[in-house]
Parts: structure tokens; C-alpha cells; sequence
């Protein structure tokens, strides 16, 4: 009997039943079939990482690779570094990042892998012998066409450089092994932005969609979660479009703007917070935050503190908007709810989403991470074709490349949706079934041709 694994079993479930709740498998019979094999990884590492601390003891920590599906392309996923990190979390990665890379179009298997090392409260030089003792291991199982890693949550700039200096240094080989890196050794303009940018320009199509052209972000209020990489760029990119951000938070509380949102130096102040790997209620006691016009709440996430609000953003982490959340959002007045995070709302969020937006046109529209947040990862997809190149595009090449992307993406959820949609409502067509059917399909028919099942 396999052991409990409640995030991966939520992913599974989810698809599952997206794909069972439409004309999949009455238009497409034979794909049922790939159910079963498309669920279980094609290989999953797990290894111990021996490393020591800066007192000189010994410590110990578990390492894994969950190399899932390579039918698309190499295994593509991220990297994290955090306590809670086991293998069902990075299962229900996996799983997603399966989906969520065929949906960019371009040439990705799906992975996921990390350590429940925690480099908050480590020095520079415990986290370097830490990411040489992992990639020690992780090194024999990875290459440029066999596998590309690349950053998640506890995994930034830094800790690229210093797994990729490993690697180099065991292999003996400069090549394109994982994305994140570094301007001048072989990254890519824009990759830092990518996640946060490319879901603002997902749902900047929905809005777009939704109101026949005639609005835009402009003086919409937008709910953030999360202050790391995705939802500081997310909440740059609003801004830049003329929206007012209200809300950032990370895992201690969140922090609200009371009156105007909050302004592109105050997004720089928390971001130079969260490098310093800071908690958000330290910037309390500076000179900025310290004034009436910010309001921090302990303990506690954004929706059902921010009011009146049009767009939400989960940007945090898996499972952060419950269903008491997604009830208080829909009367809250809120019409667009997009994940920048992987698995951002549980199943009974999803749930109350999904039957307003059957209600009537003007319900609230859920996007789902796999969609909404490609655009990181499709441009790690980029970086490895310049690393290929042995090149480096413009900054607008790829920025311009990011945003045709997430436009096709979401083109292709709505077509997808409309086509094998068993609703009978006049709402707006369902993204969760369009994202998992399309991503799916595209998958399912690779496996198919290549003889994984018949």
C-alpha cells in the first residue's frame, strides 16, 4: 500500500475529475487509457546530503528528484530548499509541472526536486557547502538534455550560482543544466520577472476576454499574496498597467496598503526585506512603513482583510485560499482570481470559484497555477534554447516572446474548454477544465505515439 500523499492525491484528484467532468473521453476514448501511466513518475531519486555547518558539525539532510515525464522534452522543474519539502509535495509538483510546461508549447518533460534544508538563518558559506554536497549527488542524474533543474522557494540567484559551480566542477562541463542563472554565465534577460510578469499578461487576456476590450488593468485593485520573486514582479507589472496593489504577505502575516496601493520603492524596500531574508513585520519600525497609510495583520492572509478588491493573486504557496476565502473574494466584489502559486486554492475554493462563474457572465473567473503561472518556466524554456544558441536575446526579444506565450496559453485553455465542455450555462468557459484538458491531451497523444501505452 502506497503511503499517504494528501498534496500529490489533491493534484491527481483534481485533474482527474476536471477530465472525467467533460467530453474528453466520450470525443477521445483512447486517452483514458493513459491515466494510470501518466500518474506514476518515470523515476524518482531520493539521496542524503552530508554537509557541515559553519561550527563544523556534521548535518544531514534528505535530497530528492522527482523525474516525472520526459515525453515533451527533458525533465524541466525547479529546485526547492525548505523544511516541509517530502515527496508528496514534490509528486504534486511534478505532476503539475507536467501540464503547466505543454501548455507553454515549447520542448519540456515535467519534474521537481529539492531537500528539506532551510537555508533561512544560514551563512553564505553553509549554504555553498550545502548545494556542493547536493549536487554531488543530484549531478550524476541531470544534463542539459536529460534533465534541467532550475530555481523555486529557498532556491534564488545565489544558490544557482553554487549548484552550477558544482556541477561544473564534478562534470567538468559548461553546459545549459539549469535555468535561473546568472546574467553573465549563461542566463537570460527577464527570467527573474518571468513568473510574476507572465501571470499579470494571463490575466490581463482574461479581463480582456471578459469585457469584450473595454477594460484593462487600469484603477483595478488587486490583491497579492506572497512578497518573494513571482509577487513582487507580479505587483510591479500591475502597477506599470495602471492597477493599485493592496496587499503583499509571507508566512508570518501579510501587509496591506490603506490608501493609494502601494508604490514600485515600496515594492523595491520589500524586496531588498525578503533578500535579506527578513520577515515583512520588520519593516514596520522603518521610515516608510511606519505611517497610517499600511496596516500589517499577524497571522493572517490577505483576502478576507482587503475589502472591496477586482483582481486576487495568490503568489504564496500551495493550498492558500480556503473556501471561507473564496466565499469572502466573490462578495468582496472580486471578478478575476489567477495563481501565481502551484496549487494556490484547495479543492473547496475551486468548488465556489467555479459555480459563480456559472451564474451569471460577470462571475468571478478562476485561472489555475498550471496556466497562469507557465510563464516562468517558458522562459527557462527560453533560456536553454539561447544556452543552446551559445547567444543572449534582448530583454524585449524575450519579454515580447513571454508575452505571446501566455496569450496563446490562454487561447488555447479557452478553446479547449469551449470544445469539450459538457456545461450548459451562458458563464464564461471554464480555465481549469481548458488548462487540464489542453495540457493533458498534449501529453496523453506524445505518450501514446511513443508507445507508453496503446
Amino acid at each position: 500500500m502506497l503511503p499517504s500523499e494528501p498534496e500529490f492525491e489533491q493534484a491527481y484528484d483534481e485533474l482527474l475529475s476536471t477530465l472525467e467532468d467533460s467530453l474528453l473521453f466520450e470525443k477521445r476514448p483512447d486517452l483514458r487509457k493513459c491515466i494510470p501511466v501518466v500518474s506514476v513518475p518515470e523515476r524518482i531519486i531520493q539521496f542524503r546530503v552530508v554537509w557541515e555547518n559553519d561550527a563544523g558539525e556534521l548535518q544531514v539532510n534528505r535530497g530528492y528528484r522527482v523525474q516525472f515525464n520526459s515525453t515533451l522534452g527533458p525533465y524541466k522543474g525547479g529546485l526547492r530548499f525548505h523544511p516541509t519539502v517530502n515527496l508528496s509535495i514534490l509528486k504534486f509538483l511534478g505532476y503539475e509541472q507536467i501540464f503547466k510546461n505543454a501548455l507553454t508549447g515549447l520542448s519540456m518533460g515535467g519534474g521537481k526536486g529539492g531537500s528539506d534544508f532551510d537555508p533561512k538563518g544560514k551563512s553564505d558559506s553553509e549554504i555553498r557547502r550545502f548545494c556542493y554536497a547536493f549536487m554531488k549527488e543530484l549531478s550524476r542524474h541531470i544534463g542539459s538534455d536529460i534533465d534541467v533543474p532550475a530555481g523555486d522557494i529557498g532556491v534564488g540567484g545565489r544558490e544557482v550560482g553554487f549548484l552550477f559551480g558544482a556541477f561544473k566542477s564534478y562534470r567538468n562541463s559548461w553546459e545549459g543544466v539549469l535555468t535561473g542563472k546568472g546574467l553573465t554565465w549563461g542566463g537570460s534577460l527577464i527570467r527573474p520577472e518571468a513568473t510574476g510578469y507572465g501571470l499579470v499578461y494571463y490575466v490581463e487576456q482574461m479581463i480582456l476576454y471578459a469585457s469584450k476590450g473595454k477594460e484593462s488593468f487600469k484603477g483595478k485593485s488587486v490583491a497579492i499574496s506572497g512578497s518573494g520573486n513571482v509577487a513582487q514582479y507580479a505587483a510591479l507589472k500591475v502597477i506599470e498597467l495602471g492597477g493599485k496593489v493592496v496587499s503583499l504577505s509571507d508566512s508570518k502575516g501579510c501587509l496591506l496598503s490603506l490608501e493609494e496601493g502601494f508604490t514600485p520603492s515600496e515594492i523595491g524596500e520589500i524586496a531588498d526585506c525578503k533578500y535579506n531574508r527578513q520577515e515583512l513585520y520588520s519593516l514596520l519600525s522603518t521610515t516608510t512603513f511606519k505611517s497610517d497609510k499600511f496596516k500589517y495583520i499577524e497571522n493572517a492572509r490577505p483576502w478576507l482583510n482587503v475589502g472591496k478588491v477586482d483582481v486576487a493573486l495568490p503568489c504564496a504557496t500551495q493550498n492558500e485560499v480556503s473556501g471561507e476565502e473564496a466565499e469572502g473574494l466573490v462578495a468582496a466584489g472580486c471578478r478575476f482570481i489567477a495563481e501565481g502559486s502551484n496549487m494556490g486554492s484547495t479543492k473547496e475554493a475551486i468548488d465556489v470559484f467555479e459555480a459563480e462563474r456559472l451564474k451569471t457572465p460577470e462571475g468571478i473567473w478562476y485561472a489555475p497555477g498550471k496556466a497562469a503561472n507557465c510563464g516562468g518556466v517558458a522562459v527557462s524554456g527560453l533560456e536553454m534554447a539561447q544556452n543552446s544558441q551559445r547567444t543572449t536575446w534582448t530583454s524585449e526579444e524575450v519579454d515580447e516572446r513571454l508575452h505571446g506565450i501566455m496569450k496563446n496559453c490562454f487561447d488555447t485553455c479557452v478553446d479547449t474548454a469551449i470544445a469539450y465542455s459538457s456545461e450548459k450555462s451562458d458563464g464564461l468557459p471554464s480555465l481549469v477544465k481548458g488548462a487540464n484538458i489542453a495540457g493533458f491531451v498534449k501529453v496523453a497523444e506524445g505518450m501514446k505515439a511513443l508507445g507508453d501505452f496503446w
